[in-house]
């Protein structure tokens, strides 16, 4: 029986316990896929992740990262959860202020700065929706939609809908079983839904449904808010925002998560704060 260093980080957050928790397995190496996911389902988390060493002679480590339900390739609130965990424990430190993370979607620059972890997030793809999805989707979320819906795939593959404000973000009643149902039809990870805010300390007020996943409502989530940002600069509507904004999450499930946004000739940095609310260690036959 191993014993290996485990760490709880609470994501989009200084305060403990008001944004997403990630599970950080320290010592991964010589653990399989199938023991990975079966740990994964037993954290119930929306994502548990494991750091190996690094295949890329560049990278400081290597991530997995894993659903209760399936691998991701990248996902953004355990991207910076994890970087947390590696400067905390001593894995990695930063070589003038970056540090390299290998992972399914390939080698990803991470920066420091006052606390601040920043991730330039995987090349993004953006497609359209046809008008009969886009009509079903307004259906399956029981609201009406502002502009065109979008497919975004930055590792997952996000639905993202403009609501137009805050206020119809939060007063979404999600009915989980259409959701999952219509992810499923497109080989989408799940839906982001996006409206403004104003006067409520962020632009934007942001939710994500990934029931397929296991994952019912993401408290908050890093690639759901990456891809709401590729929305904004496919459509024009960055202008809006700015090419620097900040987003609020997780407020229906008694969270306040607070994501940052740049996006720098055409790239999409993501950033947060995240906090150590668990330590401690798992055993693994």
């Amino acid at each position: 029986m191993r014993t290996l260093r485990f760490r709880q980080v609470d994501v989009f957050t200084q305060v403990p316990f008001r944004g997403n928790p990630v599970a950080v397995v320290l010592d991964g190496d010589g653990l399989d896929a199938e023991q990975m996911q079966r740990i994964a389902r037993w954290t119930n988390l929306s994502e548990t992740t494991f750091l190996q060493q690094p295949g890329a002679p560049q990278a400081d480590y290597r991530l997995r990262i894993f659903t209760p339900h399936a691998e991701l390739p990248f996902a953004g609130h355990p991207t910076i959860g994890s970087a947390h965990a590696v400067l905390e424990a001593g894995i990695a430190s930063p070589k003038a202020g970056k540090m390299r993370q290998e992972c399914g979607a390939g080698v990803l620059e991470l920066s420091v700065t006052d606390g601040m972890l920043w991730v330039r997030a995987p090349r993004h793809e953006i497609r359209s929706l046809e008008a009969a999805r886009a009509a079903e989707l307004a259906r399956v979320l029981g609201a009406p939609l502002s502009g065109s819906p979008v497919s975004v795939r930055v590792g997952p593959e996000w639905i993202v809908a403009d609501l137009g404000s805050a206020q119809a973000v939060a007063a979404l009643v999600p009915d989980m079983a259409a959701i999952g149902r219509f992810s499923a039809a497109l080989g989408a990870t799940g839906i982001t839904v996006f409206g403004a805010s104003k006067g409520e300390g962020a632009a934007l007020h942001v939710r994500s449904f990934a029931p397929a996943h296991g994952v019912p409502e993401d408290p908050v989530c890093g690639s759901g808010n990456v891809s709401v940002a590729a929305y904004l600069s496919h459509s024009g509507e960055l202008r809006r925002y700015g090419a620097r904004c900040e987003a609020r999450q997780g407020m229906q499930l008694g969270r306040d998560g607070r994501v940052a946004m740049r996006v720098e000739e055409g790239a999409i940095l993501l950033g947060g704060r995240a906090v150590t609310c668990v330590e401690g260690t798992l055993r693994v036959d």
